[in-house]
């Protein structure tokens, strides 16, 4: 599923334009980006949590040349399921 098939199931079920939909979805997903980038965790009840982790600095190697280089320091954003969510994938 994608941002558009997204859209077509609540325009659908809530009965508005598909155009207005894509809006919304478009909205929700900058919306969670936003707070994400400011470091804030995001909780979606039923749904499950994004939170922003620091991964520090660290040596790694490339692979090609199998020279040691030092790997920057960035932050990822993970996500964890909810309760609801992992039922529903394991029956």
């Amino acid at each position: 599923m994608n941002n558009s098939d997204l859209a077509d199931v609540i325009a659908s079920a809530h009965g508005i334009a598909k155009t207005d939909a894509r809006k919304i979805v478009d909205s929700v997903f900058d919306a969670i980006g936003d707070a994400a980038s400011k470091g804030e965790e995001i909780s979606l009840n039923g749904f499950g949590k994004f939170k922003v982790k620091d991964s520090p600095e660290r040596e790694g190697r490339n692979p090609a040349t199998g020279e040691t280089m030092t790997i920057k320091a960035s932050r990822k954003l993970s996500f964890a399921a909810a309760k609801a969510v992992k039922d529903k994938l394991n029956g």
